[in-house]
Protein backbone atom coordinates (compact mmCIF):
# COMPACT_ATOMS: atom_id res chain seq x y z
CA UNK A 1 0.00 0.00 0.00
CA UNK A 2 2.87 2.86 0.82
CA UNK A 3 3.80 1.91 -2.68
CA UNK A 4 1.38 3.22 -4.30
CA UNK A 5 0.69 6.22 -1.68
CA UNK A 6 4.58 7.36 -2.68
CA UNK A 7 3.80 7.05 -6.20
CA UNK A 8 1.05 8.61 -6.60
CA UNK A 9 2.07 11.46 -4.53
CA UNK A 10 4.89 11.56 -7.47
CA UNK A 11 2.78 11.50 -9.82
CA UNK A 12 0.85 14.12 -8.31
CA UNK A 13 3.63 16.57 -8.05
CA UNK A 14 4.67 15.71 -11.68
CA UNK A 15 1.01 16.53 -12.50
CA UNK A 16 0.80 19.53 -11.05
CA UNK A 17 4.30 21.02 -12.32
CA UNK A 18 3.50 20.20 -15.94
CA UNK A 19 -0.25 21.91 -15.23
CA UNK A 20 1.60 25.06 -13.79
CA UNK A 21 4.84 24.95 -16.83
CA UNK A 22 2.21 24.98 -19.15
CA UNK A 23 -0.30 27.77 -18.12
CA UNK A 24 3.34 29.84 -17.63
CA UNK A 25 3.90 29.29 -21.22
CA UNK A 26 0.53 30.45 -22.33
CA UNK A 27 0.50 33.74 -20.23
CA UNK A 28 3.66 33.95 -19.25
CA UNK A 29 3.11 35.03 -15.71
CA UNK A 30 6.09 34.49 -13.97
CA UNK A 31 4.52 33.19 -10.59
CA UNK A 32 3.49 29.81 -12.64
CA UNK A 33 7.21 29.78 -13.46
CA UNK A 34 8.66 29.72 -9.99
CA UNK A 35 5.84 27.21 -8.59
CA UNK A 36 6.33 25.13 -12.09
CA UNK A 37 9.95 24.61 -10.77
CA UNK A 38 9.12 24.45 -7.00
CA UNK A 39 6.78 21.26 -8.22
CA UNK A 40 9.57 19.95 -9.93
CA UNK A 41 11.44 19.84 -7.20
CA UNK A 42 9.29 18.44 -5.09
CA UNK A 43 8.58 15.64 -7.95
CA UNK A 44 12.44 14.90 -7.48
CA UNK A 45 11.33 14.79 -3.55
CA UNK A 46 9.18 12.55 -3.50
CA UNK A 47 10.73 10.16 -6.41
CA UNK A 48 13.62 10.17 -3.70
CA UNK A 49 11.09 9.22 -1.17
CA UNK A 50 9.95 5.95 -2.84
CA UNK A 51 13.91 4.87 -3.99
CA UNK A 52 14.81 6.16 0.24
CA UNK A 53 11.72 3.80 0.97
CA UNK A 54 11.42 0.73 -1.42
CA UNK A 55 14.06 0.69 -3.74
CA UNK A 56 16.89 1.54 -1.06
CA UNK A 57 15.57 0.95 2.50
CA UNK A 58 18.68 0.39 4.32
CA UNK A 59 20.09 3.47 3.07
CA UNK A 60 18.82 6.90 4.96
CA UNK A 61 18.50 9.17 2.02
CA UNK A 62 16.33 11.80 4.30
CA UNK A 63 19.27 14.22 3.97
CA UNK A 64 18.96 14.37 0.14
CA UNK A 65 15.11 14.40 0.43
CA UNK A 66 15.27 17.33 2.61
CA UNK A 67 17.96 18.81 0.58
CA UNK A 68 15.91 18.77 -1.99
CA UNK A 69 12.31 20.18 -1.06
CA UNK A 70 14.61 22.85 0.67
CA UNK A 71 15.78 23.89 -2.57
CA UNK A 72 12.57 23.70 -4.30
CA UNK A 73 11.00 26.44 -1.51
CA UNK A 74 13.55 28.04 -1.60
CA UNK A 75 12.63 28.85 -5.87
CA UNK A 76 9.51 29.37 -4.75
CA UNK A 77 10.47 31.89 -2.04
CA UNK A 78 12.68 33.86 -4.85
CA UNK A 79 10.30 33.73 -7.35
CA UNK A 80 7.44 35.37 -4.51
CA UNK A 81 10.12 38.11 -3.36
CA UNK A 82 12.52 39.12 -6.00
CA UNK A 83 10.37 38.55 -9.02
CA UNK A 84 7.73 41.07 -8.52
CA UNK A 85 5.70 42.14 -11.79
Amino acid sequence: MAAVIYSLCALTALLCAVLLLLAYARSRYRLLLWSGLCFIGLTINNLLLVVDKLVLPLVDLSGWRSMVALLAMVVLLYGLIFDAD
